[in-house]
């Protein structure tokens, strides 16, 4: 068994109060025994125009404040033993705007690996960001997961490849999860059997509160809409009875299904088969 939170901060132009709501929710969430928890999209950067005002701005942004916080993030991880995913803008070479990403702390202190959101939105696409290349896949006390971000709810293939890998879920960040994301993700969770942890910040929360689906497509846990940071808590038990239908009989059955060959040995030659246009 393993639990996890999804998390909800205020998110606000100023990093150094950014990195501290995510350290005092990191805080309470290890003391309740949790062992990895996700922040949204930008949580420590900034990500909205209310933070960031135009593109150019990155190339005044304070990447020696972020990556001081990133640092104190790291740190505390290692402290309490708690994995963490924090997202944040990642400095590319002078030339290159960053990534959107989110970078995952290990429980002994060290940043384990960084995604960099691939599926970049239209607005993102003009001059705000770089488009990551890969998924990333780690994992946490045997439990393997994957990110994403934002609008990459709207991507199948981004949670089929997943499914793919062996992940047992995806820690969804974002910056507001409306109500079309949420259907989506269950739609991702249910589909392909997955736990899907989602993290929103606060100012966004009236559209949709973090919380955690289950592999069967359902909420198992949500934030409340409030105006006061917040996580929520879930386990995950790949033996949970509740989720044995999701977890023991169709992921299974759906991966030998998708190879094909519990069909092609069920296939005729049969002329009523191949003839379209007869009753």
């Amino acid at each position: 068994m393993l639990r996890i939170a999804a998390a909800q901060t205020f998110v606000s132009s100023d990093i150094a109060d950014n990195g501290s709501a995510i350290r005092s929710l990191i805080s309470g969430a290890a003391a309740k025994g949790v062992r990895l928890i996700n922040f949204c999209e930008g949580a420590l950067s900034g990500y909205s125009k209310s933070q960031i005002v135009n593109q150019d701005d990155w190339e005044t942004f304070d990447w020696a404040a972020q990556e001081k916080e990133l640092r104190a993030i790291a740190d505390l991880c290692g402290r309490l033993r708690i994995f963490t995913a924090v997202g944040g803008a990642h400095r590319l070479s002078v030339g290159h705007p960053p990534h959107n990403s989110l970078y995952v702390f290990s429980d002994t202190g060290t940043l384990l690996t960084r995604y960099d959101k691939r599926f970049l939105s239209n607005s993102e696409l003009g001059g705000w960001y770089t488009p990551g290349t890969q998924p990333i896949v780690f994992e946490v006390d045997s439990y393997r997961f994957g990110c994403a971000i934002c609008i990459e709810s709207q991507f199948h293939e981004v949670f089929s490849e997943y499914e793919r890998l062996g992940v047992d879920g995806v820690l969804f960040s974002s910056y507001g999860i409306p109500p079309y994301f949420q259907i989506a993700l269950q739609a991702h969770a249910g589909l392909n059997c997955i736990w899907i942890s989602g993290a929103t910040p606060v100012q966004k929360a009236h559209k949709g509160p973090a919380g955690v689906i289950g592999p069967d497509g359902g909420w198992a846990t949500r934030c409340v809409a409030t105006a006061e940071p917040e996580l929520t808590i879930a386990t995950l038990d790949r033996n949970d009875p509740e989720y044995d239908i999701p977890l023991q009989k169709a992921r299974p059955w759906r991966a030998k299904a998708r190879r094909g060959g519990i069909y092609r040995e069920k296939m005729v030659d049969d002329p009523r088969s191949r003839d379209r246009n007869q009753y």
